[in-house]
């Protein structure tokens, strides 16, 4: 599988949106209409529906996954080119205009592929930033900033250098929750707002 290749399959696979999919299979309301308006998970939680936002995350977790280790069947280049693919088709789908999803989920799921135990630290580190914090968002700031370094003293420099640039892409997609964390408006994990 070519580089080309890979990158491509996992756009197309991460542009898939499993977020606005699962809400219409289960009658319920377009979520680009609702909250923050994109297609992840947590906006797929503003339904009320707990079971859909855990499959939302799920699957786009898995589709991340899915992407590179099906491209590292072939070669580890393979590998990074399909995980980039996959969280810029999460982010900007072609289906929907380019307007996806902030790609938390997706972040997770490429480095489960690329390389798990990260994907385990990751995970670690959003929990107890959550739990200390309250702030989801600024738990996966934290978490997705430690990765790129934590990957390099690994040893692991092609994934630091991919994963260095998912993290800067994320925190563009959270810029809006940046400015409200900064200015103290945040919504917290578990206080309706």
């Amino acid at each position: 599988m070519s580089v080309a290749l890979a990158f491509a399959f996992g756009y197309l696979l991460g542009s898939i949106p499993f977020g606005l999919l699962l809400t219409r299979a289960a009658g319920g309301p377009d979520i680009r209409d609702i909250g923050s308006g994109n297609i992840g998970a947590t906006n797929v939680l503003r339904t009320g529906n707990k079971g859909l936002a855990a499959a939302t995350l799920l699957c786009d977790m898995l589709k991340g996954t899915l992407a590179v280790l099906v491209a590292l069947y072939f070669a580890p280049e393979a590998g990074i080119a399909a995980g980039l693919g996959t969280f810029l088709g999460h982010l900007f789908p072609v289906w929907l205009k380019f307007k996806g999803g902030k790609g938390v989920a997706t972040y997770i799921g490429v480095l489960i592929g690329l390389y798990w135990p990260a994907a385990l630290l990751f995970c670690a580190i959003w929990l107890t930033v959550a739990a200390i914090s309250r702030y989801s968002s600024l738990a996966a700031l934290i978490s997705s900033a430690l990765m790129p370094l934590s990957l390099w003293l690994l040893g692991l420099p092609h994934m630091a250098a991919l994963f260095l640039l998912l993290t800067v892409l994320l925190w563009i997609m959270h810029r809006a929750n940046i400015v409200r964390l900064i200015n103290g408006s945040e919504g917290k994990i578990g206080i309706k707002t």
